[in-house]
């Protein structure tokens, strides 16, 4: 066998069990703060419920009110969030507030232009599959400036300093269908495309993923934040 062959072999093995190691060694302590963050018998469709549910509250100005530092040596201890958010970096955004919940309860992953990464894509699988996250959400965001810069240099041929350009190349896949379409409200249409374009690459994602996605065990989903209202639309 040659050495390239090899190599891939030991790093999914190195991999499997790895993750293997890493469920065995959390699990049991998340199993511990599972029934202070979720309520039994959570599903994926009541994990988005209870998101949808904290984001009506956070709307209407009825956030639940809460002593954080209850349940603070528990989470020293263990973790068990219901629910992953693929979000923006953004600074106008904020998950826990969004959706109402408290620490403990959201396993949160961004970066500029909410898009999946290796490293992104990593923690998520590591949330569906040894946290136990019954949904992810990709969250994009009105007037997100990633998007307009991706828009611009797009249309424009903007040359961006340092590494920004790296996500004009990372977006663009998603959004330049939107640019050839010439559609109405183009940047708005380029944060949904964005986002839909991101759901599907996790809902794809072998083997962790697109398997749990299969079997009913995880969804993934679109929503986009709007920055005056805080509504968060399921895309």
């Amino acid at each position: 066998m040659c050495e390239t062959c090899c190599s891939n072999v030991s790093r999914r093995t190195l991999m499997a069990g790895g993750l293997g190691l890493l469920a065995a060694a959390s699990l049991p302590l998340a199993a511990q703060a599972q029934a202070q963050v979720n309520a039994p018998g959570d599903t994926p469709d009541a994990a988005l419920d209870k998101l949808m549910q904290g984001n009506e509250r956070y709307i209407a100005g009825q956030m639940r009110e809460r002593d954080f530092s209850a349940g603070r040596a528990a989470r020293a201890e263990s973790q068990a969030p219901f629910a992953a958010i693929l979000g923006c970096a953004d600074s106008r955004v904020a998950p826990e507030l969004a959706f109402d919940q408290g620490p403990g309860s959201l396993f949160v992953v961004r970066v500029a232009g909410n898009f999946v990464t290796p490293d992104g894509l990593a923690s998520l699988e590591y949330g569906a599959a040894v946290l136990g996250t019954k949904v992810i959400m990709v969250l994009g965001h009105s007037n997100c400036g990633a998007i307009n810069a991706t828009v611009a240099a797009l249309q424009k041929g903007n040359d961006l300093p340092g590494h920004i350009g790296d996500l004009v190349r990372a977006m663009k896949p998603g959004i330049e269908p939107v640019l050839q379409k010439q559609e109405e409200d183009l940047r708005h249409q380029a944060v949904i495309a964005n986002v839909r374009a991101n759901v599907r690459q996790l809902q794809e994602a072998k083997p962790i993923l697109a398997d749990m996605v299969s079997s009913k065990k995880l969804r993934v989903v679109g929503g986009v934040y709007d920055l005056a209202s805080g509504k968060v639309e399921l895309v």
